[in-house]
């Protein structure tokens, strides 16, 4: 199981606020039934590294779809082969040693 942080940036939108461009990625990510978590700077998403890579794609052309002409995107993806990683983990790992 991987992980994929990724950020979709779509420029010369007509206002600086683009919260209605990241829900359509968003609402991209819920039909693609895959197990997401949104945050402030970008959207987590956990699964196949393969299956990533196309979700990324999807969520990249996303923005060309209502005009925007030129969309930057960033991506992370954590491939942990050794064990199973779901998205909490790493967070919930954190937080266990603070509590020690």
């Amino acid at each position: 199981m991987a992980l994929l942080e990724i950020s979709v940036v779509p420029l010369g939108t007509p206002t600086t606020s683009i919260g209605d461009y990241i829900a359509d990625v968003v609402v991209v990510c819920k039909k693609s039934n895959v197990r997401y978590k949104l945050t402030d700077m970008g959207t987590i998403v956990e699964g196949k590294a393969g299956d990533l890579f196309k979700l990324a794609q999807k969520l990249h052309e996303t923005p060309f779809k209502k005009g925007i002409k030129r969309v930057v995107t960033s991506l992370s993806i954590d491939d942990r082969r050794d064990k199973k990683v779901r998205l909490e983990d790493k967070v919930n790992s954190v937080l266990a040693r603070i509590e020690k």
